[in-house]
């Protein structure tokens, strides 16, 4: 168990070193949002799971799953809420984008007499 312990560890720790690396050297917003959210909860997820097999107390696994549950939770959502301010304030850089979706939306909301902030 304890070796199994110190491999989900390394793993964890090397997943976060990797969403690191990727916020610094990627070039754009979007894509330096997609490493700092994805490989950085997986890391969570293996290190919580090394430290649940390395301690095995049940008190403690609770509270290691509340850790991941939240983390979960909250990074999910404030990405896209940050994806989504930068692209309306014009600071995402159309020429990467494979499928532009919002680009849709906004303009079915500009077509209604909304502007681009959803306001009349």
């Amino acid at each position: 168990m304890d070796v199994a312990a110190a491999v989900l560890l390394l793993a964890g720790s090397l997943f976060a070193l990797i969403a690191a690396i990727g916020v610094v050297r990627l070039p754009d917003l979007l894509s330096r949002m997609h490493a700092a959210t994805k490989p950085q909860v997986i890391g969570l997820m293996l290190v919580v799971s090394g430290l649940a097999l390395r301690l095995r107390d049940p008190s403690v696994l609770g509270m290691l799953l509340f850790v991941v549950i939240l983390q979960m939770a909250t990074s999910v959502v404030s990405s896209h809420m940050v994806a989504r301010a930068s692209y309306r304030s014009a600071l995402v850089r159309e020429d990467l984008l494979v499928v532009d979706e919002l680009n849709d939306e906004l303009n079915d909301d500009a077509h209604d007499g909304l502007d681009h902030r959803g306001a009349p």
